[in-house]
């Protein structure tokens, strides 16, 4: 089965992601693109920006504040900002 465009995106790492997005950004910004090669790095760059949505959420996810008891002690923790 061939590859398909944008099978490489889910390896991909926040950082890694976010600069192929930044480079299709800049590509499409210079307008020297052709219209079918800018529909299809414009439909990567929705799924570059998908990607990094999802691991934005997965990292706040895993942030958490420390809660402290009354005598200034670790007591647990909670989510950053509770909803």
């Amino acid at each position: 089965m061939a590859e398909q465009p944008n099978d490489d995106i889910p390896a991909m790492s926040f950082e890694q992601a976010l600069q192929a997005l930044e480079r299709i950004v800049d590509d499409l910004e210079r307008g020297d693109v052709a219209l079918d090669q800018s529909i299809k790095i414009y439909e990567r760059g929705e799924a570059l920006k998908a990607h990094c949505d999802r691991l934005l959420k997965a990292a706040e996810d895993k942030v958490e504040k420390i809660r402290l008891s009354r005598d200034g002690k670790p007591a647990g923790t909670e989510p950053l900002d509770p909803e």
